[in-house]
């Protein structure tokens, strides 16, 4: 009896080993962010179709100390990659530094950190700056050149919201007819924006367009003008994402533009890149970079299945 459980109590020892080794800790900023869902859902399929990689997802609601609890947490368990999407790009550096100590790959994802990445820090997303172009590239020419625009900003800290934010103004600025008036923060949130853009229609500013950073934003904007009886059609409403109820909402002749972030190509290569760099791969990029696609009403029907 003792010599035939030997080899199966090695075997044992050696299976839960292989386990250990495959195993990634997943930090994500909030669960009930529509856009992040479909990255989270993702990776979940990503990680099932993968030989012996387990997934752990935690959600931080958007607290910075709960993540960075989660990401030690993480490093305590010695799982073989973390995967971050994280709560504040420029709080980031004690998430790589705690992950660096311990030898383990920390990829971010969607939101690209303040701080300098390498040596065993990655990120996988799309270049923030050039939604905020083609977002208002395509608004400049709707209004001819010509008109007022303001821009709900995603969370003021965010590289996302600080970077789309600057695309709109750049491609503002080479339009001597069109005027940024107004720049405030709705931290991504669909009901905050319908608050702040009632407050602006209740104190009588009329804009010709409002550039949102994601859609979520953009979004509430239009249930806020649809309330106090304002035409989308008179004030043209952008979003970045082309989530499914901005493309509903285009389909309805509401939203004007939005572009297509690929949330689902984030999620599986966050994990692909993990899963590689679990293995010791060395041949992983610092940047792996998704490019944005501008969807408006012609060629939305294209995006309703991605």
């Amino acid at each position: 009896m003792k010599r035939s459980m030997k080899p199966l109590l090695i075997l044992s020892l050696l299976s839960s080993t292989a386990f250990a080794e495959t195993k990634i800790g997943i930090s994500m900023a909030a669960f009930d962010d529509n856009f992040m869902t479909t990255i989270r859902e993702a990776m979940a399929a990503e990680g099932k179709s993968l030989k012996d990689v387990a997934l752990q997802f935690e959600d931080a609601r958007n607290d910075v100390g709960r993540q960075v609890s989660q990401v030690e947490t993480f490093v305590t368990q010695k799982v073989a990659a973390i995967v971050v999407n994280p709560v504040d790009t420029s709080a980031t550096k004690r998430l790589t530094e705690s992950a660096r100590k311990a030898g383990i790959p920390i990829i971010y994802v969607n939101r690209r950190p303040n701080e300098p990445l390498g040596k065993g820090a990655y990120f996988i997303g799309s270049e923030s700056i050039v939604s905020g172009r083609l977002q208002m590239e395509y608004l400049a020419k709707k209004l001819n050149g010509k008109g007022t625009v303001a821009v709900i900003q995603g969370a003021l800290s965010d590289e996302p919201g600080i970077e789309r934010t600057n695309g709109v103004k750049a491609v503002a600025a080479k339009y001597p007819g069109i005027k940024v008036t107004e720049v405030q923060s709705a931290n991504w949130n669909r009901t905050q924006a319908i608050d702040l853009t009632r407050k602006w229609i209740t104190s009588g500013r009329k804009f010709d367009a409002i550039a949102a950073n994601n859609d979520e934003m953009a979004l509430g904007a239009l249930i806020a003008m649809k309330q106090a009886g304002v035409s989308p059609k008179k004030t043209l409403v952008g979003g970045i994402d082309a989530t499914s109820d901005a493309l509903a909402a285009m389909s309805r002749g509401e939203l004007a533009v939005t572009v297509f972030q690929d949330a689902k190509g984030q999620g599986k290569g966050a994990i692909d890149l993990a899963a590689k760099l679990a293995t010791g791969d060395k041949k992983v990029p610092v940047d792996t970079w998704i490019p944005y696609q501008l969807v408006t009403p012609e060629n939305y029907k294209t995006y309703l299945n991605k």
